[in-house]
């Protein structure tokens, strides 16, 4: 088998990114993301830099903020990913391996949809991780003088993916965990090369430090606080690994899990050994910490875990693709993935399915995957976003659909203990005694009451809504805040 299948997956499914892309708004996450991140910084709250400075330099580098403008960094990361994900299992297994592993990566959502598509930190830490992974691969079996160069590489390829995400860290331990174990490999320990490589992790990542030393540690301490509580909930791991085998697919979770304990049995290859280990942290701690923790723990957390399971399971695949259950599920699942895409992208451009999400549905999805829009029109004929205009959300959440929304142009503040990233991009403070449009979605009456602290007085204007082909998804109350006063904490 030639290698050019492999191509051409890539090649295929980056095009379906591309149309998705296209076609569907930016969720709460990425709004914030984006309009939070147009103040260039060397650190910021929420994540370290990779993935701001992505979606900032791809809006500067087109002159637009268009869904597809920003997304398309995290597309093309996913891309290279696909072709480190069949380069490592190449070192493992054949090329039916390689092609397969790559096919279930596409398979798994909270990899090809969210990580491969969406304005988020995993998509730069997935591919920084499986480039730490391959240089690995190569450099463990080398003699000490010829390894220096992938050693190097899983260095910078290390700090890359802590320079994009913390969780990187748990990896990374990963790595040094199957050193310690392994007594083929322990050698290593006593060789300069692995310590080489941690410094040169650590100063790509050090420009975080930094400027969390400048700002009080707040990245560092609002991340450690997700791991504080004091419940004991002896279910939640279960929990927590069921959640995360929904996000990754059941039956595509349950012969990794399988793949995973087998690797670490006698007799495994230390390749599949390494891989386990690089697995182990994030899916064993994260299941651990929400045992105790009483911050919820996010299914997406662990899968740079999986992420290193699928060249086991590439080459599971392969021994077994004459089955005609393989082939079968595979395909159903392509399928199933393509007519879920299908679905989301017509109901964001067309609202075919109107209110019958709403009637079966606590919360009608539509709005989250759709660019507010509708309300810079309305406020603009208005007359109520002049040049230099400011204009205020009540939390970072809305802050980040609405700033997205009304578009660079516009100064979006968040009046709001919690505010996350616009605490430090744009700070209340720094427009004190300036007059503040302020957009709600809570009624007039409990808009007025938390925005109260921030003015001495509020005037309340017409509401302006959130609209979708006539259907109004949103209603936001207006109100004009006279004099802002300085933050109150």
């Amino acid at each position: 088998m030639t290698r050019s299948p492999i191509l051409r997956l890539t090649a295929a499914t980056t095009l379906i990114r591309l149309i998705f892309a296209a076609t569907t708004g930016l969720g709460v996450d990425e709004s914030y993301m984006v309009t939070a991140g147009r103040v260039l910084s060397l650190g910021y709250f929420d994540h370290p830099p990779a993935s701001w400075w992505l979606s900032w330099g791809a809006a500067h580098l087109f002159g637009s903020e268009a869904p597809i403008v920003v997304r398309l960094p995290f597309i093309l990361l996913f891309a290279l990913s696909q072709l480190l994900m069949a380069r490592i299992t190449l070192r493992i297994a054949g090329d039916a391996a390689a092609f397969w592993a790559v096919c279930a990566f596409n398979l798994s959502p909270v990899f090809s949809i969210t990580t491969g598509t969406w304005v988020l930190p995993d998509g730069p830490l997935d591919t920084a991780l499986l480039g730490a992974a391959l240089c690995l691969l190569h450099a463990v079996p080398l003699e000490p003088r010829r390894s220096w160069g992938w050693w190097s590489g899983a260095g910078i390829c290390a700090g890359l993916a802590l320079f994009s995400k913390y969780s990187a860290v748990l990896t990374i331990a990963g790595a040094f965990l199957f050193l310690v174990v392994s007594p083929p490999q322990r050698h290593w320990l006593r060789r300069p090369q692995p310590y080489v490589a941690g410094l040169l992790a650590l100063a790509v990542f050090s420009p975080v430090p930094l400027w969390n030393a400048l700002h009080g540690w707040a990245s560092f301490a609002f991340q450690g606080d997700r791991a504080a509580g004091l419940r004991f909930q002896p279910l939640a791991p279960f929990a927590t690994l069921g959640g995360e085998a929904l996000f990754v697919l059941p039956w595509l979770w349950l012969p990794m899990m399988i793949l995973f304990v087998r690797a670490f049995q006698h007799g495994a290859a230390w390749q599949a050994r390494l891989l386990a280990w690089l697995a182990a942290p994030p899916i064993v701690l994260f299941a651990l910490i929400a045992a105790w923790s009483s911050q919820k723990i996010l299914f997406h957390w662990a899968a740079p875990g999986y992420l290193m399971l699928f060249p086991l399971l590439g080459v599971a695949i392969a021994q077994r693709r004459a089955q005609r259950w393989i082939r079968h599920t595979m395909v159903g699942t392509a399928i199933l993935i393509l007519v879920a895409l299908t679905v989301i992208a017509t109901q964001i451009q067309f609202d075919f399915l109107g209110n019958r999400l709403a009637a079966v549905m606590r919360k009608d999805p539509t709005a989250e995957g759709l660019d507010w829009t509708s309300i810079r029109t309305d406020l603009a004929s208005r007359g109520l976003l002049p040049p230099g205009a400011v204009v205020a959300a009540l939390n970072w959440r809305d802050a980040g659909k609405i700033g997205y929304a009304l578009g660079p142009d516009v100064t979006m503040l968040c009046l709001n203990s919690d505010a996350r990233q616009f605490r430090f991009a744009d700070p209340p403070s720094r427009f004190a005694g300036q007059d503040v449009l302020v957009l709600a979605l809570a009624p007039p009456d409990r808009a007025r009451q938390i925005a109260a602290p921030w003015f001495p007085k509020t005037g309340q204007l017409p509401e302006t809504a959130v609209r979708l082909d006539g259907r109004t998804l949103h209603t936001i109350t207006v109100l004009r805040g006279e004099t802002l006063m300085p933050v109150r904490r």
